[in-house]
C-alpha cells in the first residue's frame, strides 16, 4: 500500500487556542446548570412562603369577618346597633375629564395620581387626605373597597412602577424586585398590605401605577355631576363602591 503524506485524525494535534475554549466552554456550561439548579430550590423554598403567608391572610380575613358578625348579632340581642369601624382605605376613582378646572383640585388631582378620567388609586384614610377629597368631590368618586375588589383590581388590572416604566405583574418577581425590601414578596402580600393600611402602605400603594378603567357596564347614572345621594355618581358612595369595581374592571 503507497504511503501517504495527509495526516490521520489522531495525529493531528488540536490547537491550543480550540482546547482553551472546549475547556471555557464546559465550565460555562457546568456552572449555567448549577445555577438553574440553586434557582429552582430558592424558587420552590419561596413558593412554600408565599403559600403559608397567602393561607394566613385567608385566616386573618376569615376571623375578621366572623368577628364583625359576631358583634353585629351581639348587638342586635342588646337592642343596640353596631356601628363599624371607619374605612381605613378608600379606592378613588375619578370621573370628569379634564376641562375648566380651578387650579387647587386640579393639583389636588395631581397629588392623588388621577391624571385621566377613569383612573383610580387606593388612598389611606387620614384627615388629610379627607379634607383632600372634600375638596375634589365633584371630580371623583371613591368608596371603601373590600377585599375581594382589591384582589381583583390588581390580579386584572394591576401595573407596576419599575424604573418610571409601566410593567404588568405578570409575576411575583417584579414585586418581590420593588418592594423586597419591604417584606412584600407576592401579589397577595400586596393585597394584604393595601387591605389592612399596613406600615408600608405608601410604598406598596406608589408602587401601583393608577389603574385605568374602563367606563362602567351599563352606563354612568342619568345625571352623572350630581351627588351620589342625590342619584348621581360623584362624591363618597360607601360600600357601593365595590358595585362600580365590579362594573369598570
Amino acid at each position: 500500500m503507497p504511503s501517504t503524506t495527509v495526516p490521520t485524525a489522531s495525529a493531528i494535534e488540536v490547537p491550543e487556542t480550540l482546547l482553551k475554549k472546549r475547556k471555557q466552554n464546559e465550565k460555562a456550561r457546568e456552572d449555567r446548570l448549577a445555577a438553574a439548579v440553586a434557582a429552582r430550590k430558592a424558587s420552590k423554598a419561596k413558593r412554600k412562603v408565599i403559600f403559608k403567608r397567602a393561607e394566613s391572610y385567608v385566616k386573618e380575613y376569615l376571623s375578621k369577618e366572623k368577628e364583625e358578625i359576631r358583634l353585629k348579632r351581639a348587638a342586635r340581642t342588646a337592642g343596640d346597633f353596631y356601628v363599624p369601624a371607619q374605612p381605613k382605605v378608600y379606592f378613588v376613582v375619578r370621573i370628569r375629564g379634564i376641562n375648566e378646572i380651578a387650579p387647587k383640585p386640579r393639583k389636588i388631582l395631581q397629588l392623588l395620581r388621577l391624571l385621566q378620567i377613569n383612573n383610580g388609586v387606593f388612598v389611606k384614610v387620614t384627615r388629610a387626605t379627607q379634607q383632600m377629597l372634600r375638596l375634589v368631590e365633584p371630580y371623583i368618586t371613591y368608596g371603601e373597597p373590600n377585599i375581594k375588589s382589591i384582589r381583583e383590581l390588581i390580579y386584572k388590572r394591576g401595573y407596576g412602577k419599575v424604573n418610571k416604566q409601566r410593567i404588568p405583574l405578570s409575576n411575583n418577581a417584579v414585586i418581590e424586585e420593588s418592594l423586597g425590601k419591604f417584606n412584600i414578596l407576592c401579589a397577595e402580600d400586596l393585597v394584604h398590605e393595601i387591605a389592612t393600611a399596613g406600615p408600608n402602605f405608601k410604598q406598596a400603594s406608589n408602587f401601583l401605577w393608577p389603574f385605568k378603567l374602563s367606563n362602567p357596564t351599563g352606563g354612568w347614572r342619568t345625571r352623572k355631576f350630581k351627588h351620589y345621594v342625590q342619584g348621581g355618581d360623584f362624591g363618597d358612595r360607601e360600600t357601593n363602591i365595590n358595585k362600580l369595581i365590579r362594573q369598570m374592571n
